[in-house]
């Protein structure tokens, strides 16, 4: 038993202070701002940037910190269970800011529904469209350094089953994720039209890196082996 609790010890490096730490600041802030929130906090927002949902401030407030703290250490311990597990430590630097930020776009977005129930004007298109183009082009950076695991990066059938395939769709995932976050940040200039252009561009550009993984997979005679 304590040979499992300091394996799962190990894991938990210096670096992993900064988003356990922003957590805790975020929901801080939340705490601080909770006597002066409505009883109703808005949660949703439409392609114009309206508000079309509510919820109570006190699942506002507790929920969303809880929740990444949750979805913080599924990524921080998932990595023990995968049959690949050693491959990690191959891109160590990579998924440690992966899940971080994942982790900043998440209390982001908290921050700003808080914001929001006190008053705030800023139109959601303006900090959701940039923050997930911004997160596109990180994470694309990271992608081409990724090694072969069950959990994080382009999972097909295809690159889990070649080395090869998976080290090439991941080097395009990275240039297509790069791509469609700076398309993305561009579309903000077409004020009237940045749904319309984020939403097809996204989904496309997250579809390419599968569509290439079969066509690699296929190329290199995948089905004769």
């Amino acid at each position: 038993m304590g040979h499992r609790v300091l394996k799962y010890m190990k894991i938990i490096t210096k670096k992993e202070i900064l988003p356990i730490a922003l957590i805790i600041i975020t929901l801080l802030i939340g705490l601080q701002l909770y006597p002066k929130l409505p009883s109703e906090v808005p949660t949703h927002w439409n392609a114009q940037g309206q508000v079309d949902d509510f919820g109570s401030k006190n699942f506002a407030v507790f929920f969303f910190p809880v929740l990444a703290l949750a979805i913080y250490l599924l990524m921080t311990f998932i990595p023990l269970i995968d049959p690949l597990k050693k491959r990690y430590k191959e891109f160590s630097l990579q998924y440690f800011w992966i899940k971080t930020i994942i982790i900043i776009f998440m209390l982001a977005l908290y921050l700003f529904s808080l914001f929001a129930a006190l008053g705030s004007k800023i139109n959601i298109v303006y900090v959701i469209v940039p923050a997930i183009s911004l997160m596109l082009i990180l994470l694309g950076s990271f992608m081409p350094k990724i090694k072969k695991n069950y959990f994080v990066g382009v999972r097909t059938p295809w690159t889990l089953h070649s080395e090869e395939v998976w080290n090439k769709t991941h080097k395009f995932a990275g240039k297509s994720f790069i791509a469609i976050g700076t398309i993305s940040l561009l579309g903000l200039l077409v004020k009237d039209y940045v749904f319309f252009i984020f939403i097809p561009v996204v989904i496309l550009g997250s579809l390419a890196p599968v569509v290439y993984s079969y066509f690699v997979f296929k190329k290199i005679g995948g089905f004769k082996k």
